[in-house]
């Protein structure tokens, strides 16, 4: 018993040095400094708010949370809002990288916390806020999983997750994405695709994308 638990132990040593350094050199007080406009829309966890109206930022990928900042800066990506924040007199190119990486490792639980009963009133209040469960969309799951599997799961991860400059799909507001989609569809938002009609969203049919959408909804580990 005692040899298991020193193994145990230098087990968490071990995994503390390696997810430690990274995490060190993150200078969280700046981020968080740097962050605190944004926080006004997307909520001190970036989890976003008003029903999708501001999206979810937090656990996003940051090289896609960094692209998306500097096409906002540069109006490739219009957002009217976004842009007073990201002129390069108030955001530059650092203090991008910085809040893009401080926002990734955001994680945002979708089950309660066990508490202890030591922990406080306060405690117990800011853990409650960073649970996020998006609610489950209307669609027909094993149609979407298809579809998302055959047609979008390449670029964004076989569970949505994101992948390099693919954005997460997975625990996004479903009202947002909708959103996202149709401003695609009309050429309003540049996507990684050519806007032409050859694009991945213009093959897909009648449903699909409602049926997508509540497949991704269905990828939640929410707990029972």
């Amino acid at each position: 018993m005692r040899h298991a638990r020193r193994l145990k132990l230098l087990f968490w040593i071990l995994l503390g040095a390696v997810v430690a350094p990274p995490l060190a050199a993150l200078d969280v007080d700046r981020a968080r400094e740097i962050y605190g406009p944004c926080a006004a829309c997307h909520g001190p966890f970036g989890a976003g708010g008003k029903k999708g109206e501001y999206p979810r930022i937090a656990g996003q990928s940051a090289k896609y949370m960094e692209q998306q900042l500097k096409a906002f800066q540069s109006q490739l990506r219009i957002n009217l809002p976004m842009y007073p924040y990201t002129k390069e007199r108030e955001l530059p190119d650092e203090d991008m990288k910085l809040v893009a990486a401080y926002l990734a490792q955001i994680e945002l639980p979708t089950r309660p916390p066990v508490f202890k009963d030591s922990d406080d009133a306060l405690t117990r209040l800011l853990a409650m806020e960073k649970i996020m469960i998006v609610p489950r969309a209307e669609g027909d799951i094993d149609k979407g999983r298809a579809v998302y599997q055959q047609k979008c799961a390449a670029c964004h991860g076989k569970k949505a997750q994101g992948r390099g400059m693919f954005p997460m799909l997975v625990g996004q507001y479903t009202t947002y994405l909708k959103k996202q989609i149709d401003a695609y569809l009309k050429a309003d938002r540049p996507h990684d695709e050519d806007s032409a009609a050859s694009g991945t969203l213009y093959t897909l049919q009648g449903g699909d994308i409602q049926d997508v959408l509540a497949y991704l909804t269905s990828l939640q580990e929410v707990g029972p």
